[in-house]
């Protein structure tokens, strides 16, 4: 198995992630059981497995489905399903890098960029992991990242994005972090230049400290707030093996509503894959007790 999926089941145990190994796996058999729900159009069955098993897991079925049908897992899933169902579990097979670079590249496609959706990533991810996004995109698209990203953005915005894709770790003077933002801000014309600097090179323990940005959770729960198919999509996909419980918290201290409840407000059709996806993962192996104690401290 490739090295790039191991680090799924670091992500899932020990983290405050919602999908976790799936103890009991048995990947022919769920590849058997997948290929008998493709051929009789069974959602409920294919969601179940998917939404059930780390993205290391699933990689491992989707290899041994191709050894026994001698097609692409992914290839059936587009052929029996159709919408945002298809684009959901086809989200699922994609290795977590493949999904990061796969969601640049759909911000920067047709009319128009998608910013939210480009900072998203750039703003929560880690040097380390942005730099390995940046290798998959090359391999993915054979383009390169921040050539895209320069042809599709501009002005200050461009030097934003430039700058996040490149920070670095720096450990900055909070007083004299804070004296450079105000002085930006208060003269007759507000100099973008020290914001975009401090914003991109300081860790996050020092920004909270200066107060010029929200914690990455907060930032994705009010992400969620949108109730956008394709960005709740995105959102959970991401961060189900990682951090989505305190993202969770975050919602629940933002909006004074649970995520659960709010997505199933929204969607409340008992066909729509998020409500079904988010049901299955919702009980995660953490007292809840447990995690909110730990997310907010983390805030």
């Amino acid at each position: 198995m490739d090295m790039e999926y191991l680090p799924s089941y670091e992500m899932s145990w020990g983290t405050l992630g919602t999908i976790r190994p799936f103890l009991n796996f048995h990947a022919k058999r769920d590849a058997l059981n997948i290929q008998a729900a493709l051929e009789q159009k069974d959602a409920p069955t294919l969601i179940k497995i998917l939404t059930n098993r780390s993205n290391a897991q699933r990689q491992i079925i989707a290899q041994i489905f191709k050894t026994i049908t001698e097609k692409e897992l992914s290839s059936g899933l587009k052929k029996a399903l159709s919408g945002e169902l298809e684009n959901l579990l086809l989200a699922l097979l994609m290795t977590p890098l493949q999904f990061e670079a796969y969601r640049l590249r759909q911000s920067m496609e047709g009319i128009g960029t998608d910013e939210e959706g480009l900072l998203e990533i750039l703003c929560t991810r880690s040097p380390k992991a942005l730099a390995n996004i940046t290798s998959t995109y090359k391999e993915q698209y054979d383009k390169d990242l921040e050539t895209d990203l320069k042809g599709e953005t501009s002005g200050d915005f461009a030097k934003l994005v430039l700058a996040l894709l490149k920070k670095k770790k720096v450990v900055g003077m909070v007083q004299r972090d804070t004296e450079a933002l105000a002085e930006a801000i208060n003269q007759a014309k507000a100099d973008p230049g020290p914001w975009i600097t401090i914003l991109t090179t300081r860790d996050s323990e020092h920004l909270n400290k200066v107060r010029c940005i929200q914690s990455p959770n907060l930032y994705l729960a009010q992400r969620l707030e949108t109730m956008k198919a394709a960005i709740v999509q995105g959102v959970m996909v991401s961060h189900s093996e990682e951090d989505l419980l305190c993202v969770r918290v975050a919602y629940l201290r933002q909006t004074g509503t649970s995520l659960y409840t709010a997505l199933q407000g929204a969607f409340p059709s008992p066909g729509w894959p998020f409500g079904k996806f988010w049901a299955e993962i919702e009980y995660a192996h953490f007292s809840r007790h447990h995690y909110t104690t730990v997310c907010t401290h983390q805030m």
